[in-house]
């Protein structure tokens, strides 16, 4: 695949960047320092034990923290949120430790390799300016408490479950069990499902010769049942709606029930099933297609 004119600028971009960071760094003799980082380092058995032991104590450590946070269920999706994002944020801080203490073991000078840093700092900055934004926006989001692992969002067409908060991504798990990995930048126009009950909707048609008035005085009685048989799915009794249409060969009517959204689906697939049976039971016959033969 050929590279499109706009990469090509951005790296081009980033070249002439780069090329004027490191000038400065020389400028300013920044880079000098990095002479003296590495000569205090000393490679013996006697390091390299500590190197390993150290290193096993922070994954020790690591992953005690991780245990204990699993065995937290907590009831409210912003709490789990916070445990997903500092679940997250502990391996990028693991990482820092066992970098930082490992050089300090081995006899680097840390504190020069810190204050030297700042020029790389800014190209790869300047690099990963979408590494950022995602970090930012993952930081404002968790503030404004935009949404909650738990909560059911939709997000450019794609309707899910929140699964896990990171500092850079957002994972969303759909009805069929698909997940979607969102950089936290990319969460615009973002749709909380979960701060309002849903509706599952059904139309169902019936014949044009059926007495609707009739019907609609059963309608009443077989909502009802309809509820008491739902009561985990359907948070109300459904309600009838009227004509939705005078369709080619039915006349449809609609029917709505509010659900919570994370059972919207199944919601919809029992109210579909319940009217098709209640409208048998009552002698309607539901129309579908039929191809009438005329032979001469």
């Amino acid at each position: 695949m050929k590279p499109s004119s706009k990469s090509i600028i951005k790296f081009v971009i980033f070249l002439v960047a780069c090329a004027a960071f490191i000038g400065l760094g020389l400028a300013t003799g920044v880079f000098s320092s990095f002479g003296n980082v590495f000569q205090g380092i000393k490679l013996s058995g006697a390091s390299l034990v500590k190197l390993l032991v150290m290193i096993a104590l922070v994954l020790a450590i690591e992953q005690l923290i991780l245990f204990i946070l699993g065995l937290i269920k907590p009831e409210k999706g912003r709490i789990q949120t916070l445990i997903s994002l500092f679940s997250n944020a502990l391996k990028y801080l693991t990482a820092i430790v066992i970098l930082c203490w490992g050089l300090s073991i081995l006899g680097a000078n840390v504190g020069t390799i810190v204050a030297g840093v700042g020029i790389v700092t800014l190209i790869v900055g300047f690099a990963a300016n979408s590494v950022i934004a995602d970090l930012v926006t993952g930081i404002f989001m968790i503030f404004e408490n935009q949404y909650n692992v738990g909560d059911f969002v939709e997000v450019a067409g794609f309707r899910g479950k929140v699964t896990s908060i990171g500092i850079r991504t957002t994972c969303l798990e759909d009805a069929g069990g698909n997940i979607k990995i969102i950089n936290n930048s990319d969460m615009n126009n973002i749709l909380n499902r979960s701060d309002h009950t849903s509706r599952a909707v059904s139309v169902i048609g019936i014949p044009y010769e059926t007495d609707l008035e009739a019907l609609e005085a059963k309608l009443p009685e077989m909502l009802i049942g309809m509820y008491q048989r739902h009561q985990d799915m359907f948070l109300a009794q459904p309600v009838y709606l009227g004509v939705d249409a005078l369709a080619d060969s039915s006349v449809n009517l609609k029917f709505v029930v509010e659900v919570h959204d994370a059972s919207i689906y199944a919601a919809t697939r029992a109210l579909n099933r319940e009217l098709f049976l209640c409208m048998r039971k009552v002698g309607v016959e539901v129309p579908f297609p039929q191809v009438d033969v005329h032979q001469k």
